[in-house]
């Protein structure tokens, strides 16, 4: 037992950025450099509008609108498809202001040509899963809001258009385990979100674990992420006490629901060639695409690690990325 007025150790500590003491105090730097400073920022894309909006006031919880400022040229007329994006930080950090993830927002409405929805989402380790996913679902349906009152922001209504039959959701890393259990959540036609149509599901390295370690996450380190520093975000972010091969966390694990019977959208998981969890990604993929009834594609960056698209949007891996996107959505069959 410490003595009197001892002072509070540091039980876990993520880069910097986010401390937990050992009497629960959690310590958050509101300075991003490390994690920014290794990131080259394109050039604004001037040709893009974006303001916030609240999503859900209880939680004091707010989203990033983006929209193109001009039609494009496939039709003045056209309706703008959805893009709702979930951005990464292990559960425990990130925002829809961090300037990768704005960044990247801004680039997925200028190529796309769509109307982005970039939600923040409670994070942990002062709210553990499955906070993130309850505001997630949150965040949809307040899309869903939008679609059928005649009060919702209108900047869903000035030209071009919006096409709620046309919605895609992307998740980057948590943010990719945050589009999975949204995929198995509403399902196939998403008709708890009526009018709003969920047609598919982009997982971008999605962060899975388990207490089996991979191939992969034995390899060696990535420039912004290890395997301890995996390890404390479940440690941080799952429910006290549980595994990493907790439902949340292990889609596959030994507890986790049979997803044989689930009927999904289409899902694309993409995974750099040198990320920790490239290996979990593969085999999440693999899985579901051996299951009857599911249309599910796996595609590979060699040499990339995690995050690839957002830490140097001007690559050209960044560029195939948001081709391959785009031909996905494109090419879905309604």
């Amino acid at each position: 037992m410490g003595s009197l007025g001892e002072q509070p150790q540091v039980a876990e500590d993520c880069m910097g950025l986010l401390q937990l003491l050992s009497d629960g105090t959690v310590v958050r730097s509101k300075s991003i450099d490390l994690i920014t400073q290794q990131i080259p920022l394109a050039n604004h894309k001037s040709n893009v509008l974006f303001k916030d909006s609240i999503y859900h006031k209880p939680n004091n919880l707010h989203l990033r609108l983006y929209k193109p400022a001009s039609a494009s040229n496939r039709s003045a007329t056209a309706l703008l498809p959805v893009v709702v994006f979930f951005h990464g930080g292990g559960f425990c950090f990130g925002s829809r202001t961090w300037p990768h993830f704005h960044n990247f927002c801004l680039t997925l409405a200028s190529s796309l040509h769509a109307f982005v929805v970039a939600p923040d989402y409670r994070l942990a380790p002062e709210h553990r899963l499955p906070a993130a996913f309850e505001d997630a679902e949150a965040a949809l349906t307040w899309l869903r809001d939008q679609a059928v009152s005649g009060e919702g922001d209108h900047w869903f209504e000035g030209g071009p258009g919006v096409d709620f039959d046309r919605v895609y959701v992307l998740g980057d890393s948590s943010g990719g385990n945050i589009a999975h259990h949204l995929a198995f959540r509403f399902g196939s036609g998403s008709t708890e979100l009526c009018p709003v149509r969920v047609r598919s599901y982009v997982l971008l390295g999605p962060f899975f674990g388990g207490v089996e370690r991979t191939k992969s996450e034995d390899g060696p380190s990535e420039a912004l992420l290890s395997l301890d520093l995996l390890d404390k975000f479940w440690r941080l972010s799952l429910p006290e006490g549980a595994t990493r091969d907790h439902p949340m966390a292990n889609p596959f694990g030994p507890t986790s629901p049979a997803l044989e019977s689930a009927s999904i959208e289409p899902m694309l998981v993409i995974a750099g060639g040198s990320e920790l969890l490239r290996d979990r990604a593969k085999e999440y993929a693999y899985k579901l695409k051996n299951m009857e009834g599911k249309k599910v594609d796996y595609i590979e960056f060699e040499n990339e690690e995690h995050g690839f698209f957002s830490s140097n949007p001007s690559s050209d891996a960044a560029k195939q990325l948001l081709r391959i996107i785009g031909n996905f959505t494109d090419n879905l069959n309604f």
